[in-house]
C-alpha cells in the first residue's frame, strides 16, 4: 500500500485528500477535508493556519507521497499572488515532513479522473465519488484534492508499467 496526499491550494479554502493505492492500482479513500482559512484576521494568519493544519494532517495520516496542483494564470494578479503564497505554505509543510512533491496541471488532473482535460467541477466531484465509493456530494475543494491524489496514482502506475522516469513521461506528453 502507498498512501498519497493530494492538495488543492487556495487562499480561502485548501482542499486536502488522502488515498491508499495497492499494488494492483486500486485506490481507497482514507480522508478528505477543506481547510477553511477565512476565519483569520489577516492573510499571514491564513498562511500560518494552512501550514499548521496541513502539518497536523501529515503527522496523523503519514502519507508517503504528495501531489499538488500547479499554479495557473489567474485573471486577477492579486489573486494569483495569494494563490502562489498559499501554495508555497502548503509546499513548505510537505517538505518539512520529508515528502517529495509531484505537481499536476488542472487539465492533467481532469484528464486522469474525468477522461477529458475540459471537465467541469461537477464532473470531477461526481467521478471522484464514484472512483473512491464516497456516498453523497463532495465539497469541491476536497474533491479536487482527491482528484489530484488519483491523478498521481494513475501517473505513477503508468510510469512503473513503462519503466521510465516520471520526468521523461512528462516531457513526452
Amino acid at each position: 500500500m502507498t498512501r498519497i496526499l493530494g492538495v488543492d491550494p487556495g487562499s480561502q479554502r485548501t482542499g486536502v485528500g488522502i488515498i491508499d493505492v495497492d499494488q494492483a492500482g486500486r485506490s481507497r479513500h482514507v480522508f478528505h477535508t477543506a481547510l477553511n482559512l477565512l476565519g483569520q484576521e489577516n492573510f499571514a494568519g491564513r498562511l500560518k493556519q494552512l501550514f499548521d493544519e496541513l502539518g497536523a494532517i501529515l503527522a496523523e495520516y503519514a502519507p508517503q507521497e504528495a501531489a499538488i496542483e500547479r499554479v495557473f494564470m489567474a485573471r486577477n494578479p492579486d489573486s494569483a499572488l495569494k494563490l502562489g503564497q498559499a501554495r508555497g505554505a502548503a509546499i513548505c509543510a510537505l517538505a518539512q515532513h520529508g515528502l517529495g512533491i509531484s505537481e499536476y496541471a488542472a487539465r492533467e488532473v481532469k484528464q486522469a479522473v474525468v477522461g477529458t482535460g475540459a471537465g467541469d467541477k461537477a464532473q470531477v466531484q461526481h467521478m471522484v465519488g464514484l472512483l473512491l465509493e464516497i456516498p453523497g456530494r463532495l465539497q469541491a475543494d476536497a474533491a479536487d484534492a482527491l482528484a489530484i491524489a488519483l491523478a498521481h496514482a494513475h501517473t505513477r502506475a503508468s510510469v512503473a508499467r513503462l519503466g521510465v522516469a516520471r520526468e521523461a513521461w512528462r516531457r513526452r506528453r
